[in-house]
């Protein structure tokens, strides 16, 4: 499946330097709460039978009755965490999508800590990459399974090892902090919500081309489509140094150019999008339990649609490359404390939590 595009006039680009290939097929993906704004003035259309169809589209998982007591406290000021993961399980569509070999296995390529302050006026947003060195708590999976403890694994094996409890999990004993809520959302739910909302606008300012992801972009504005977009959010090799955490700094900025899209589609004066638009999201979504049915996920998106990129902070758990493997990331355990703490505490990140860290170098190289 190509992906080319055809962009609008722009100043071209030189292409990023390529560090060591990582296997095809992996990728990083990401649909916010914010997609959920698409289901808000449905409850109270009175159209029960299209509000009930919606509500069985939506998939959940009861992570805390999976976890327990033994977490970290619940902090009670008017702030929410929520771990947003993309998915790409091999099986179904999603083969077709992300390559590979349907063995049954599902990863966690994309991770984020999405920290909403009290008043839900502003956001955090804290990507984990995929390939960081870390020490994975025993945990208990949904049917009941129980996973040893592992060290020195990389932290995407937390979800592919015991699905959604085991990431909250992993996730909530590196950072300290109690997961409010979880999200997931897969590779075919990624491309049709973005077809579904009329595409996403980003501007390039550099050439991107990676067979891997099936990308081919020149430098220029480009309307993507869903399988543009999916492709975008998934290459490595086309920028930066051909690292995660070069892909994490596209999809950080792509999640702006789509907040912004989604503020600017006008689905709430449409029916027909919004219906559209609402079955999709629901169906490309799984939540934990407490956002598990469209009453909830309305209450949820209501609180977060006064967010604007503009009020966004993108940032990258503070890591190293490792010496012993370039294709490996150490967390920076005394900055990385610093980004949880302030968060901990309804406070901004401090910028000497964000100096001196690994980046990737592909900043700059997608603006919305």
């Amino acid at each position: 499946m190509s992906a080319e595009s055809t962009p609008i006039p722009g100043k071209p680009g030189g292409k990023g330097r390529r560090r060591k290939p990582r296997s095809k097929g992996r990728k990083g993906l990401l649909v916010t709460a914010w997609v959920a704004a698409g289901i808000v003035v449905l409850g109270g259309t009175g159209a029960g039978y299209l509000y009930f169809k919606l509500n069985g589209n939506i998939k959940s998982v009861d992570i805390d009755q999976v976890l327990g007591s033994a977490r970290p406290t619940k902090v009670d000021n008017g702030s929410e965490n929520i771990l947003v993961l993309g998915s790409d399980t091999r099986s179904g569509s999603n083969k077709k999508l992300g390559g590979g070999t349907d063995d049954g296995s599902a990863r966690s390529d994309t991770a984020m800590v999405v920290h909403v302050y009290k008043g839900h006026k502003k956001a955090t947003v804290v990507s984990i990459p995929r390939d960081t060195l870390i020490d994975r708590p025993e945990c208990t999976d949904t049917d009941g399974k129980e996973h040893d403890a592992a060290k020195g694994v990389m932290f995407n094996s937390a979800y592919t090892t015991g699905g959604a409890a085991c990431a909250v999990k992993t996730v909530e004993s590196m950072t300290g902090i109690r997961m409010d809520h979880y999200l997931e959302v897969d590779f075919s739910g990624f491309e049709k919500l973005v077809d579904e909302l009329g595409g996403v606008t980003v501007t390039t300012t550099k050439a991107i081309k990676d067979p891997d992801s099936h990308l081919d972009l020149k430098a220029g504005t480009h309307e993507l489509t869903g399988a543009q977009a999916l492709g975008l959010v998934r290459t490595r090799h086309g920028v930066g140094d051909g690292s995660d955490l070069g892909r994490i700094q596209l999809q950080q900025a792509f999640i702006k150019a789509l907040v912004k899209q989604i503020k600017s589609v006008g689905v709430l004066s449409n029916p027909k999008k919004l219906y559209d638009l609402a079955d999709t999201a629901t169906k490309a979504v799984t939540t934990d339990s407490h956002l598990g049915s469209v009453n909830s996920l309305v209450s949820f998106a209501s609180g977060l649609k006064g967010i604007s990129p503009a009020d966004m902070t993108m940032v990258t758990m503070p890591v190293q490359y490792d010496p012993a493997n370039p294709n490996r990331v150490l967390v920076q355990q005394t900055k990385a404390k610093q980004i949880w703490t302030a968060l901990e505490n309804d406070r901004a990140v401090p910028k000497s939590a964000t100096e001196g860290n690994a980046t990737g170098q592909a900043k700059g190289v997608v603006t919305s």
